[in-house]
Formats: structure tokens, sequence, C-alpha cells
């Protein structure tokens, strides 16, 4: 569904220096598969991703999605970034119909489907209030809702719970969880939390300091639906202390 062949990617400063953010990069993410991309800062996580929406093109090599090379944002892609950037001046649904009037496909069935969706994420009742009368998690949920209203085959998550608080992490990402079972789409899911991306993916990807490179890839094999029950699983301590292996190596991180 998504393929990276042999992609690079590299960013030019105002003083002429060049950064290579990936390098030789080759992936394939098979139809409705749920992938979460792991590793240090900078490594060039949301880089790919950005590859993948067609918001930066490569310098080598090709990305491709379902067969067809990424040039230009697709109408198939849906993107959710760290920040949900509601309009402000708009209601929640007013932001969440945004994206299918501004591809002209705003009908009533569009308005109904977005209604849909609030609901499958908890906020019905809260389809005309704004932005700055939801909590974070929220206004999250309603930038999720937005991503999905035109129904797109993927999604691609930039860190989407990075701001919140652990506790509204963890209720959004069973949230999630529970929205790609109903829905299924092919996931390309960026984050910093390696119990995250394990109670997520169904494969984790696990990055190199810049330039990155692809370590390794880890298929998780825990049963769905899951639970953070499951954090106490030999799967699962299995798969966290391999990222953790991959990512920090001998080095050993304890508290003064």
């Amino acid at each position: 569904m998504i393929a990276f062949d042999g992609v690079w990617k590299v960013f030019e400063a105002r003083s002429g220096d060049l950064t290579t953010a990936v390098a030789d990069v080759s992936l394939e993410i098979e139809r409705n598969q749920f992938v979460c991309l792991v590793g240090p800062s900078g490594c060039g996580k949301s880089t790919l991703l950005r590859l993948a929406a067609g918001l930066l093109l490569p310098e080598q090599g090709i990305v491709k999605i379902s067969g067809e090379r990424v040039r230009e944002p697709r109408p198939d892609t849906g993107i959710v970034f760290q920040s949900p950037t509601l309009l402000p001046w708009a209601t929640v649904i007013e932001n969440v119909l945004f994206p299918a009037k501004m591809m002209g496909i705003a009908t009533a069935r569009t308005r109904e489907r977005a209604h849909e969706l609030l609901k499958l994420v908890g906020l019905d009742g809260f389809e005309w209030r704004y932005p700055r009368e939801l909590s974070g998690g929220m206004q999250q949920r309603a930038g999720i809702c937005r991503s999905l209203i035109h129904n797109p085959s993927v999604l691609l998550m930039d860190e989407p719970f990075g701001a919140l608080d652990a506790l509204t992490r963890e209720e959004l990402t069973l949230e999630l969880l529970r929205i790609w079972s109903t829905e299924p789409k092919t996931i390309l899911f960026v984050t910093h939390s390696i119990p995250e991306a394990v109670m997520l993916a169904d494969r984790v990807v696990v990055m190199s300091a810049r330039p990155g490179r692809i370590s390794e890839v880890l298929q998780v094999d825990l049963p769905r639906p899951r639970s953070f029950d499951m954090e106490s699983s030999d799967e699962f301590q299995r798969c966290t202390q391999r990222v953790r292996q991959l990512i920090f190596g001998d080095r050993r991180l304890q508290a003064a």
C-alpha cells in the first residue's frame, strides 16, 4: 500500500550546508496494516511521513501509494499532526467538514458522515462548540475526525498524542485502535514513545540516528483487540526491550 524504494532526503540550510535527513530507506507497508516509526530525535521519522504525504519530494528514490508515485498530496491520504490545527473561528463540525469543502465533495452524505465520526470518538453533542471550548484531547479527536471525513485509505499520523497528558494519551491510544478496527486503514504512525508504538502496531520500524536508516523492523505478535494489561506480557516486554536496545545500544539510562 505504501512503498519507499531507496529514498534519500537532503535539506539545505541558508548557509548552504547540506543535511541528509534519511538515507537509502526502503520499506513496504501492506494494506490496512498499522506501522509505527520510532527512533532518536532528528532521525527523519517525520521526514518520511511528509514524503509519504507528498509534502516533500525525495532527492533520490521513489515513494508510492497504491502503486502510484507520490508527487503531491493525494485525496486518498489523511494526515494528523501533533497539533490538531483546528480553525479557531470555525465550529467542530465545520472543522471536520473543511477538507471535504476544499475537495469539492461536501454533500448531505458527507455531513452525515461527519456526525457519525464525531459520535464514534465521543464528541456528539459538541458539534457546535469552538476549539477553545474543548480540551486538548477533545481537539485531537476532532482532528482525527477531520482526517477521516473523506474516507482515506491511508492515514499518516505525526506524534498526534505527543502534547497530551499521560492519561489522555492512553485513552486516545485505545480510541485510535477502536476506530482502526471499525474503519480499517493503512496507518503510518510516528512516535517517540516505545510502549505506545508496541501497543499500537503490527510492525515497529526502528530508525537509526541521522542520517535516518532503518535499523530493524519488528513484528509485534500481540493479539487484538489490545489493552494496557498486555504491557506485562512477555511479548510486549520483548518488543520494548529490543527497540530500546536498537536505539540506545549498550548505553544504560540510570538516575544519578
